[in-house]
């Protein structure tokens, strides 16, 4: 890749249930806004809920993750501040009982094999129907209609979701954002540098074009 292609793309490690990863979008976007080449979003997966995963992928609710009800108090404060500063309506504060994994893995596959246009419009839509609509991102048959809006054949979704290898290639990817340094989302990253949370469009644009 050369040095011009590599200026034109930002890392993004996100989960879709994170509502910081959506205000953190929402920042990228109002920074992008500014810009008259559009920034690239290279997205890599990351899992919020690894901690608490049985083998099979399922979420074991019990297990303690040291985030009590202050802890999420505090995180819906910090959503509340931001979303007012970013001027963002949201249905949402936190997504706690919703399972972002199955809607990582359509993600991932429409990365994989479609154009990168397709694959933003559906990105978009997963965030906006968690945090603008409220709906259960975990489920296949909503999946399924975001692609098929985005242009995604539904079948080639349902056969993803299905698929324990690809299901096993995004949770390596889990892996290797931690093996990366990766502890928190969002955590933006370019040409060496990085930033963590839902920071505001001017870090964006200094850790962008360095100024």
């Amino acid at each position: 890749m050369s040095e011009t292609q590599s200026s034109e793309r930002i890392t993004v490690f996100s989960d879709y249930v994170c509502p910081f990863c959506y205000l953190g979008r929402e920042s990228l976007r109002q920074y992008q806004s500014t810009r008259e080449e559009e920034l690239e979003i290279d997205w890599h997966p990351f899992d919020l809920r690894s901690g608490k995963r049985n083998p099979d992928g399922s979420i074991d609710h019990s297990v303690d993750d040291g985030k009590d009800k202050d802890y999420y108090e505090q995180a819906k404060q910090g959503v509340r501040r931001l979303q007012e500063k970013y001027g963002v309506e949201m249905d949402l504060d936190i997504a706690t009982d919703i399972d972002s994994l199955p809607a990582q893995i359509a993600s991932y596959y429409v990365k994989e094999h479609y154009d990168y246009e397709t694959w933003l419009t559906f990105d978009v839509a997963v965030f906006e129907a968690l945090w603008q609509d409220g709906q259960d991102i975990g489920d296949e048959d909503l999946l399924v209609d975001l692609a098929e809006d985005a242009g995604v054949d539904g079948g080639e979704i349902r056969s993803a979701l299905a698929d324990d290898a690809l299901r096993s290639a995004v949770r390596e990817k889990f892996t290797a954002a931690q093996r990366q340094g990766i502890t928190g989302v969002p955590t933006f990253a370019h040409d060496g540098h990085a930033a963590r949370g839902a920071v505001p469009p001017e870090q964006l644009e200094r850790l962008v074009e360095g100024t």
